[in-house]
This record gives structure tokens, sequence and C-alpha cells, in this order.
């Protein structure tokens, strides 16, 4: 779910799979496709960063991933 100030997703990855590099991996990727479709953006961005420095990571663990597409929506 894209918000005005915040995306919200779910998804998995491998246990052994690092988060911070898989954040990292999606912010990066996902600027470069908007900067590249959207070059117009650049104006309305502060300084170089299109995305925010942080993140929140939960893991759903037990609970029930149908709640949790509910609620991402």
């Amino acid at each position: 779910m894209i918000q005005r100030d915040h995306i919200h997703m779910l998804i998995q990855i491998n246990p052994r799979q690092s988060v911070a590099k898989v954040v990292n991996l999606l912010k990066g990727g996902s600027s470069r496709v908007i900067r590249t479709e959207y070059p117009e953006i650049e104006e309305f961005l502060w300084g170089d960063s299109f995305w925010g420095d942080g993140y929140f990571v939960e893991s759903i663990g037990n609970k029930n991933e149908t709640v949790m597409r509910q609620y991402i929506r």
C-alpha cells in the first residue's frame, strides 16, 4: 500500500538474508526506476535522496498472513 508519506509491503525473504540489505536493494532499485520514469520528480526532492534513511520491519511470525494482507490494503 502506498500512502502519502510511507509504503507498506508484505515480503518474504530467506532467514539467512540480511533485512538491511534487502531494504537497501528495494529502496535503491525503486529509486532508480522512479527517477528514470519520472525525471521531473527531482525538483520535488530535498537533497539527493529519494527515500528517507529509516525503515520499519516486523516479522509476522504466527500471525495470520491473510490478516496482515488486509491490514496493508
